[in-house]
């Protein structure tokens, strides 16, 4: 058993790194299960498409009102508190909605506000946990660091929690969501273990803070290219996957059940790369790294735009699910290893708004774009755009090459 603890979560990333990863394994659960069960407990309530479709906009919406703030928040307070506080508060949100569900007092509304309160209390929470990694391990041990992260959001997350979730919500309908408010308190009680130094920020003025991510973010050649990638590769993604139901429906002739399959493909194939991303890590650097998972997700959308089999249409889930999962710990590394510690939360503020503005922009114009000229011209759109972006940027990513030059940290863990 030592053995096997000692290979998932080396010693020499220190205890307080397994007491975070222990909290995010078990927070993510939770979220996993919520993945599932909201959405029904969404068509429980309505059937009305404009409903549905604003329920999944006020998940994504928190991000861009509040992702900057969130931030800002995250370099002026303690960090690991901050955590431990929105979580609270999002098991007592979860408790409040079970209560509701069990007295038979639900409503659409209710739910919709429920759904905007949860992405928020989620922004504030996912940004400032984002930033206490790098407090706690060296940076020469941030890639594996955050692989280890990254294997439990793809598994219990994205994998295990679906289904659980969806069996808990047949059981009864204020069940999962039991179940995550007490999958959340106990992500913040393992947070609780964990002993942090911080400095907060100097700036006396959160606006006057928030500026100053965002000019940093401009200044740094490496962190500008990786933000900038994300916000047009996220357009381009957002245009493809918001038919994607459609796609496989109509194009590929899947059911539910084999759309829920592409998303399993994708999550293996994911799970496939954490296995070797230690080895892949040894042998490229995060740079080159970051140029093959841009060739890579531009021919993504130009297999799915000329295929037609189910089966083909798996293979490439999971190659893609391989790239994501190695895409987003090498980008996440890359940002670590640059951003001083003081500055971690706005940079992760304006990455976020970057990537989840590209989504939301990318959803908005795919829909046109297939009525305009059927189920595969977001694909060709999404193709074309990557294609021609990454030749624009492609000398710019030596910048990505060199930015393991980073500041010092300037925080201190306390280790326990």
């Amino acid at each position: 058993m030592r053995r096997v603890v000692e290979s998932v979560v080396p010693r020499r990333l220190g205890r307080p790194f397994r007491w975070l990863l222990a909290s995010s394994w078990v927070s993510n659960l939770g979220d996993g299960f919520a993945l599932a069960a909201s959405p029904l407990l969404v068509a429980s309530q309505t059937h009305d498409p404009t409903l549905v479709a604003l329920a999944t906009l006020l998940v994504q919406l928190p991000w861009l009102l509040f992702g900057l703030v969130a931030g800002g928040l995250a370099d002026r307070l303690n960090r690991r508190a901050m955590v431990i506080l929105v979580d609270c508060l999002r098991a007592g949100v979860l408790l409040i909605l079970a209560v509701t569900i069990l007295g038979g007092a639900i409503n659409i509304a209710l739910v919709l506000v429920v759904v905007f309160v949860m992405g928020t209390a989620e922004v504030f929470a996912n940004t400032t946990s984002a930033t206490l990694l790098p407090m706690l391990v060296h940076r020469d041990d941030l890639a594996i660091a955050n692989a280890r992260l990254m294997t439990g959001f793809v598994t219990v997350n994205q994998l295990a929690g679906p289904p659980i979730g969806a069996a808990l919500f047949a059981v009864g309908m204020a069940a999962p969501f039991l179940a995550q408010a007490a999958l959340v308190l106990a992500g913040a009680a393992l947070m609780s273990r964990m002993a942090v130094v911080q400095e907060p920020a100097k700036t006396s003025e959160l606006r006057a803070d928030i500026v100053e991510g965002f000019r940093w973010v401009v200044h740094h050649a490496a962190v500008r290219t990786l933000v900038l990638t994300i916000l047009i590769f996220n357009v381009t993604f957002g245009a493809a996957w918001a038919v994607l139901v459609l796609y496989a429906r109509e194009r590929l002739g899947m059911g539910a059940v084999g759309f829920g399959l592409l998303t399993t493909a994708s999550a293996i194939g994911g799970i496939g790369a954490t296995l070797a991303y230690g080895r892949i890590t040894r042998r490229v650097s995060l740079g080159n790294l970051m140029r093959i998972g841009l060739i890579i997700e531009t021919f993504t959308h130009l297999a799915l735009a000329l295929n037609t089999s189910q089966a083909i249409a798996l293979a490439i889930f999971f190659v893609f699910g391989a790239h994501a999962f190695v895409w987003g710990t090498t980008s996440v590394t890359i940002r670590q290893r640059a951003v001083p510690t003081s500055l971690q939360g706005r940079v992760n503020g304006v990455n976020n708004v970057a990537s989840f503005g590209g989504i939301v922009v990318g959803a908005a114009v795919g829909g046109p774009i297939a009525s305009a000229w059927g189920l595969t011209a977001p694909f060709w759109f999404a193709f074309v755009g990557s294609g021609v972006f990454v030749v624009l940027i492609w000398r710019q990513l030596t910048h990505v090459a060199h930015a393991d030059a980073a500041p010092a940290p300037d925080d201190v863990l306390a280790s326990t």
